[in-house]
């Protein structure tokens, strides 16, 4: 009221007008599908045609939509290509840029007809810049010619179970029988995101394809990548039969997730419903550290010490967990140990796994030293045994006199009784 006085009408009708606003605000969020989705921990819906999110440890589906339906895929054909070069192509291997003839607009990575080119940096180009020359580069290398790398593609779709997935082209132009489905899509990635050197590639921001002359720096076009931290790929696309489409990969709360977004109108919101789609499905696990450094895992007895001697990792073992999950640690280490063990000396190893599936393995160090036990250690140690030998012995002479005695007790009593019979 103090203010309301200095301040003067019109700066009153000001202040009263900017809490009527920041009310209205409040009763908005409060009501809004947003907000109400949070509460409920419903999926959210996306402006997409399909989409799903999978656990990348398990592959199991967090959230999805028409997740099987068979959609027209854009570029991300390309990680079929990236596939095939990585399993048939040695990353070192320079090949010759093919005579590729693209139309306006074609993401290129600008080779030039008959250049040298690393597989790996193909690779880079084919997954940061999204060139068709290079995807139609590194199929020749594979295959010699283009039908006979989409053959190859078919057939490795149906190794690999993707149901709802053909191949037309090793790029992603529009065909007649070009199509995948979201499943499929983010199984594809998953198995792709499990090799090293292709989870390198996906995550870069930026490369430096070192078999030109000189070197030259490229970045990534996904802006999904470009403009979330936690974000680790994977690849995008865009035609205007399938829209646009995204295949990502991020990691939050210990947990990583990977998602396909098909069909979305424009690109800002391929990204903003991508991202939308994985915070809920990082909203379903809560972070977990079973393994802690220089915290005990495990106890193991010491020979001649009363105290065990604690092993510890030296890093943690983060591991996300959905409702229901439990994180299970084993230990492989020995019985007892003896001394002399050097502080952080390796001895033993733990494991985390959840349902049965590996998370990961650490070594186990101790954490503290023990020194080598001496001849008094080793005495006061079997001193028991030797109270046990010690009653043994004492046992059995006790036993062997007794035995004496009543052999000599009867050989009185017989004698004694001759006397008594006969006497003199």
């Amino acid at each position: 009221m103090a203010v309301s006085r200095l301040a003067g009408p019109a700066a009153r009708r000001t202040l009263w007008l900017t809490l009527a606003i920041c009310f209205v605000s409040l009763a908005f969020a409060a009501g809004s599908p947003g907000a109400k989705a949070k509460e409920s921990g419903k999926p959210p819906k996306l402006d997409a045609k399909a989409w799903i999110a999978i656990d990348a440890r398990t592959g199991e589906p967090v959230a999805e939509n028409k997740a099987d339906k068979r959609l027209p895929m854009a570029s991300t054909t390309k990680l079929m290509t990236a596939y095939l070069a990585m399993r048939r192509l040695t990353l070192r291997k320079k090949v010759p840029a093919t005579n590729y003839q693209g139309i306006p607009g074609e993401s290129l990575m600008g080779l030039e007809v008959g250049q040298k080119v690393s597989v790996r940096d193909l690779l880079y180009g084919l997954v940061l810049l999204s060139g068709n020359d290079a995807a139609v580069t590194l199929a020749k290398a594979v295959s010699g010619t283009e039908p006979r790398f989409v053959a190859l593609m078919n057939a490795t779709a149906v190794k690999l179970g993707l149901t709802n997935t053909h191949y037309n082209n090793p790029i992603g132009l529009d065909g007649k029988s070009h199509y995948t489905s979201a499943r499929d899509l983010a199984s594809l990635s998953r198995t792709l995101m499990e090799m090293p050197r292709f989870r390198q590639i996906a995550s870069s921001r930026t490369a430096k394809l070192r078999s030109y002359d000189p070197p030259l720096e490229i970045e990534t076009i996904n802006h999904f990548v470009l403009n979330n931290s936690w974000a680790r790929g994977i690849k995008t696309g865009h035609t205007d039969k399938a829209g646009y489409v995204l295949a990502s990969d991020g990691r939050k709360r210990a947990t990583e997730l990977i998602g396909a977004v098909i069909g979305t109108p424009t690109e800002t919101s391929r990204d903003v419903e991508t991202v939308k789609l994985l915070d809920y499905g990082f909203s379903r696990y809560r972070k977990r550290v079973p393994v802690l450094p220089d915290r005990a895992v495990v106890k193991v007895p010491v020979k001649y010490e009363d105290a065990g001697l604690a092993l510890v990792s030296k890093r943690p073992i983060p591991i996300g967990l959905r409702k229901g999950e439990q994180a299970k640690v084993t230990t492989v280490v020995p019985g007892e140990v003896e001394g002399p063990i050097k502080e952080g000396q390796r001895i033993g190893r733990a494991a985390v796994s959840v349902d049965g599936d590996l998370i990961d393995t650490v070594p186990l160090f101790a954490a503290q030293a023990v020194e080598k036990p001496s001849l008094i250690d080793k005495a006061t140690d079997n001193i028991l045994l030797l109270v046990i030998a010690l009653m043994v012995v004492v046992f059995a002479i006790l036993a062997v006199v007794a035995f004496v005695r009543r052999r000599r007790q009867s050989r009185m009593r017989r004698r004694l009784r001759r006397v008594t019979r006969y006497p003199g």
